[in-house]
């Protein structure tokens, strides 16, 4: 859709003005500003076409114009201006990431409640996806006399665990057969590989440890499988109950929310840029009145996972944008850091 100028800056002092006071605009408002030096008449005229094109609506007969979803989405495509972090601003974003980044799960936390906090909105990420991802580590943890632990490495940084009873005590013996076996059939291969049949074919050519092993070779390919699967976390959900936003069914997004497989197809992380959802673009019912904006990080240079928010259309995506994509490069910095380290610690 081609605009004119004046239509172009009329469309975005519209949405910049909307987005600020939460109020419909009028004419008169528009015409006070210092870049549209002409009549509220003429502005008045341009509004009712911009309108036509199905880039603005009007709530109330006698109200100001406020922007469409479509209206949005030409904003953020051509009009927007980028606003680009200060320094101190990079700074204190750094300065509120304390976590360890040994596990994908707390830093993606730490980033989740950060994006929360400074957005007021809910935050959504994925953890790293890589169902060719290789094991990196495995160790057999005893918490008991007869359960141990299972901790299983991925090459892309995830971490799965799970406790399993054993038949017998969980001796050294027993830990040095159990990491002899996995040295040799599990460490380097990918997780995709592994599976309950495999394991159970395994076992029967253990010998003396076909029973006695099972249960900690099923509870292993049971974490493998986790391991292969993007999970989705969420933070700061009830922020959205401060939204009053016109259309915006605030608890049946919340419930939506509580499920979140549905959204596993919107979070894929095979995309190279930051992506913005508005609306009925997020192809949930339940969300159409609220934006997504997630942005992608990188583990190493490959694809990771994405981080993002879920909040009302009304919002600053000029200036959540760029602190949406610095948080998710300080993610993809601290994964693929730890990444690289010998001394992963995964206990």
């Amino acid at each position: 859709m081609e605009l004119s100028e004046r239509k172009r800056k009329i469309l975005a002092a519209v949405v910049e003005l909307y987005i600020k006071t939460g109020e419909p605009v009028g004419s008169k408002a528009l015409s006070d500003l210092p870049e549209l030096s002409v009549s509220s008449a003429t502005i008045r005229n341009e509004m009712s076409e911009l309108a036509e094109l199905g880039l603005l609506e009007q709530p109330h007969t006698s109200a100001g114009r406020i922007p469409s979803q479509e209206g949005y989405r030409y904003y953020i495509d051509h009009l927007m201006g980028r606003h680009e972090l200060t320094p101190e601003e990079r700074r204190r974003l750094d300065s509120l990431f304390s976590v360890n980044p040994g596990d994908p799960e707390k830093v993606l936390g730490q980033a989740g409640e950060v994006l929360a906090d400074i957005t007021n909105c809910a935050a959504v990420s994925t953890t790293p996806a890589d169902a060719q991802a290789s094991i990196r580590r495995i160790e057999l943890v005893p918490v008991a006399a007869n359960t141990a632990m299972v901790v299983l490495l991925t090459t892309s940084g995830i971490l799965k665990s799970g406790l399993c009873r054993a038949m017998v005590p969980i001796d050294e013996r027993f830990r040095t057969a159990f990491a002899n076996i996995a040295e040799k059939h599990f460490i380097g291969r990918p997780v995709c590989e592994v599976s309950v049949p495999q394991i159970q074919t395994l076992a029967a050519s253990l010998g003396e440890y076909t029973l006695t092993m099972s249960p900690v070779l099923i509870t292993l390919a049971q974490l493998a499988h986790e391991a292969a699967q993007a999970e989705i976390l969420l933070d700061g959900q009830t922020n959205l109950l401060s939204y009053d936003e016109r259309g915006v069914d605030v608890r049946e997004a919340l419930e939506f929310l509580r499920d979140t497989s549905p959204l596993e197809h919107l979070m894929d992380s095979g995309r190279e840029r930051v992506r913005v959802f508005i609306g009925s673009e997020n192809t949930f019912r339940q969300l159409r009145n609220f934006s997504m904006i997630l942005s992608p990080y990188k583990l190493a240079g490959r694809p990771g996972g994405a981080i993002g928010i879920i909040g009302p259309t009304r919002m600053d995506y000029a200036s959540l944008i760029p602190h949406i994509e610095y948080l998710s490069a300080i993610v993809g910095k601290l994964l693929s850091e730890a990444l690289g380290g010998d001394d992963y610690a995964i206990l």
